[in-house]
């Protein structure tokens, strides 16, 4: 039984998994590169998910829209992980916490967390949740030029699972989602946001 709050993902001794899906124009020049190149926006927020049925959710399964077609699985190191964990701040304003000092908290922070329910392969909300890291400002450059070890683009697999789901061959779609474990690299994960 999961926490209502517990980073769940797919990792080794070097790394961590996160999926980002984009349109083709940034996806096949992302993993030509082994990085984020032209014409991905460094300026922008960017958000990293470690569930993989969250972002088949976000981006139905690469169908939803142009924006989402395709979906890449983004090894980074734990360094780069931490770091974005420890320099960042919950996405919502803290009840009992006056605005200014939430605006304050966040000029500081580089780095928003977000808990969203997780999803199932049919999209439907589970009773704990995942959570989505968003980058922005000195985070996006270090995300790019230092975290990132490799990029694949999973689209296939996520087309291949779309495809047995609708056939009705859910434990063949299931079967085919990788396997996330708690994440132990960390102390007290669960606690960001």
């Amino acid at each position: 039984m999961r926490n209502e709050k517990e980073i769940y993902a797919v990792y080794n001794d070097e790394t961590i998994r996160v999926y980002q899906a984009f349109n083709p124009l940034i996806a096949g020049p992302a993993v030509k590169a082994q990085t984020f190149v032209s014409p991905f926006k460094m300026e922008r927020m960017t958000w990293i998910k470690p569930s993989f049925l969250w972002m088949m959710y976000r981006a139905g399964y690469g169908y939803k829209d142009h924006g989402q077609k395709r979906i890449l699985a983004i090894d980074i190191t734990h360094e780069g992980f931490r770091w974005a964990l420890e320099h960042s701040s919950g996405s919502h304003i803290p009840k009992d916490m006056p605005k200014e000092d939430w605006q304050a908290v966040k000029a500081n922070k580089p780095v928003r967390i977000q808990w969203d329910p997780e999803r199932d392969i049919h999209h439907n909300a589970l009773d704990y949740r995942s959570i989505q890291i968003g980058l922005t400002r000195e985070a996006v450059h270090k995300y790019v030029k230092d975290w990132i070890v490799s990029i694949e683009d999973i689209t296939p697999i996520a087309h291949e699972m779309s495809d047995l789901i609708e056939a009705g061959e859910n434990e063949k779609a299931i079967a085919l989602c990788p396997l996330e474990k708690p994440y132990t690299m960390i102390e007290n994960h669960g606690d960001y946001g």
